[in-house]
C-alpha cells in the first residue's frame, strides 16, 4: 500500500506464449482501495486445441504516479500449475463453451517462475 495506506490496483493479463506481444490485456486502476473489485472481462481468440499449450498469467499491480509500479501478487494457470490452479485449467480445457470462475490466492512471486499454492 501507498503512504496513504492505500493502493491504486490494476490487473494485467497475459496469454503465453505470445510471440507477437498482443496478449497483454490491463483493467481500470480502482483508487484508493486495498479491496478492489475488478468485473471486467477478456477475450482471446484461440483455437481450443491451442489452448492447451498456453499459460494464463494474472498479474496485480499498484499504480504510482511519477514511479514504477508496484507489484502486489499474481497467478498463473496452465499446464505447469498446481493443486487449484492446475484443476482450473483442465476444467476450463474440458468445458469448452462454459464460464468456469474459481477464486485464487495471489502469490508475491513475478510469473516466470513456476508459482506454488
Amino acid at each position: 500500500m501507498d503512504a496513504n495506506g492505500y493502493s491504486d490496483p490494476y490487473v494485467k493479463t497475459y496469454l503465453k506464449p505470445d510471440v507477437d506481444k498482443k496478449s497483454k490485456h490491463k483493467t481500470a486502476v480502482k483508487k484508493k482501495t486495498l479491496n478492489p473489485e475488478f468485473n471486467e472481462e477478456f477475450c482471446y481468440e484461440i483455437k481450443h486445441g491451442d489452448l492447451a499449450k498456453k499459460t494464463l498469467e494474472v498479474t496485480v499491480w499498484d499504480y504510482d504516479i511519477g514511479k514504477s509500479n508496484d507489484f502486489i501478487g499474481g497467478v498463473v494457470l496452465g499446464i505447469n500449475a498446481k493443486g487449484e490452479r492446475l484443476k482450473h485449467w483442465f476444467d476450463c480445457l474440458k468445458n469448452k463453451d462454459k464460464r468456469i470462475e474459481r477464486w485464487h490466492t495471489l502469490t508475491n512471486e513475478l510469473p516466470g517462475a513456476v508459482l506454488s499454492d
